[in-house]
């Protein structure tokens, strides 16, 4: 499910299809309730929101805004919209406070969002259509919402979820208190493709397991995108696959050595951290329709892609080897020895302090230092002695050629500390994150 990370990496905000989603048809908001109900999409909720909206807005007490947020959208609301709030832990104080602090984005989404519900038989006639190309297919409901900013969409069970607020910006969208990349990214959204969403989400709903490879998870992401284009006959012109277009042959390359990594920073869920977002789906994509393109059964490729098992990593590597988009033979060993070697590593510290008993307890400053230069990314956690003995409490900065990195200490004598260095956003500026590194020392004791 197509997510990037917004403020932190661990909270999903957007699936990467921010760039596809927007409406065609206009249509005026004249009821709460649909006026010909859907078995498959329900888009009420958007309704609720909206009379929700509008009462918060009449005070600026916060406690009375989560009040009308609780009683009028979440409390009547649909199956789908506590699925999303639960899978994005969204709540009336999250949107009284976003409601409060988006004004112009608030106003300027609202038409789009309420335009959904006139896109609800072309988006079932896609699952038909679907269904046609994939007889096998299960069905799913999809529930359109208005969330809280940190996803676009994802799936559930039987259940698609579709944070409208994001899935219906476009260039009009006023996204100017927004991130730099969100305005970025809503300047280049394709219209009509709304329905090309959706079928990739129900791709995901026929989907088995799941892996925490590159390699994995750009297939099972690539494969809804090529699905969805199949089914539509829509052309996907996302920023990532204008650019993945462009750049086949230094891409593929890339993907190829980083592919077993389970660090996929560089090329997916990154729309925040990257000049070139989500290159991943991309990969996928291309890899999917070079097996479909190689079968001489179209129909059995389509049910293979869907049916491909993400849990089985050597079934995994058998589909890409059958796509042929590879022509060599993969190495798995070979090819995760070569990324190790393009990890930076940290070389020392200064003052050395590893593994010393000795370490003066007036140290007030400690510096890493690495392999070659890295990105602004810091990850430094809590090692085996827990926050007692973590001797860390601030940071002073990178050096000009940022091969290293100053902290702040806090020590006590006679004292053992620990900490951990990790590749989590420790990452060198060609992206790739640092060996994770364990340190341990004592301070000298009190005489």
């Amino acid at each position: 499910m197509i997510k990037l990370y917004s403020e932190r990496h661990n909270y999903c905000i957007i699936m990467k299809y921010i760039s596809w989603w927007v409406l065609m048809l206009v249509v005026p908001f004249t009821a709460l309730a649909q006026t010909k109900p859907s078995s498959l999409v329900y888009t009420s909720d958007i309704d609720r929101f909206w009379l929700a909206y509008d009462s918060a807005r009449t005070t600026k007490d916060t406690l009375k805004q989560q009040h009308y947020l609780q009683r009028l959208y979440i409390d009547p609301g649909t199956e789908g919209l506590h699925a999303f709030m639960k899978a994005r832990n969204y709540d009336a104080g999250l949107w009284a406070k976003l409601i409060n602090r988006y004004p112009k984005f608030w106003n300027s989404i609202r038409l789009n969002t309420l335009k959904v519900k006139n896109q609800a038989p072309a988006i079932e006639a896609s699952i038909k259509r679907f269904k046609k190309l994939y007889p096998e297919m299960s069905t799913s409901r999809m529930y359109f919402t208005v969330g809280g900013l940190r996803s676009g969409g994802t799936t559930t069970n039987d259940m698609v979820l579709v944070g409208a607020e994001i899935a219906t910006a476009d260039k009009n969208t006023d996204a100017s208190e927004l991130s730099d990349w969100l305005m970025s990214v809503f300047q280049n959204q394709d219209a009509a493709n709304l329905v090309s969403l959706n079928v990739h989400e129900y791709v995901h709903t026929q989907q088995k397991g799941g892996g925490e490879t590159l390699l994995v998870k750009s297939i099972q992401e690539g494969s809804a995108d090529f699905i969805a284009e199949l089914v539509t006959k829509i052309t996907n012109n996302s920023p990532y696959m204008v650019y993945g277009g462009a750049h086949e042959a230094e891409l593929k390359n890339k993907f190829k050595i980083d592919m077993f990594s389970s660090s996929v920073v560089n090329w997916l869920y990154n729309g925040t951290q990257a000049n070139h977002a989500d290159l991943g789906y991309f990969m996928g994509y291309v890899i999917c329709k070079a097996y479909y393109n190689n079968h001489a059964n179209k129909k059995q490729a389509i049910k293979d892609i869907i049916e491909l098992n993400y849990a089985d990593e050597s079934r995994v590597i058998a589909f890409l080897s059958a796509s042929r988009y590879y022509p060599e033979a993969i190495n798995k060993d070979e090819l995760l020895k070569q990324y190790a070697q393009r990890q930076p590593v940290i070389t020392g510290f200064s003052p050395a302090i590893e593994s010393k008993t000795d370490v003066p307890a007036t140290l007030t400053e400690l510096t890493f230092n690495f392999s070659e230069p890295m990105g602004k990314g810091i990850s430094i956690n809590l090692g085996e002695g827990g926050k007692e003995h973590f001797p860390i409490t601030g940071v002073v900065g990178f050096s000009a050629d940022a091969k290293s990195l100053t902290v702040k200490l806090s020590l006590q004598p006679g004292k053992n500390y620990d900490f951990l260095a990790t590749g989590l956003s420790f990452r060198s500026q060609a992206g790739y994150p640092l060996k994770a590194y364990k340190v341990h020392f004592s301070t000298q004791k009190a005489e």
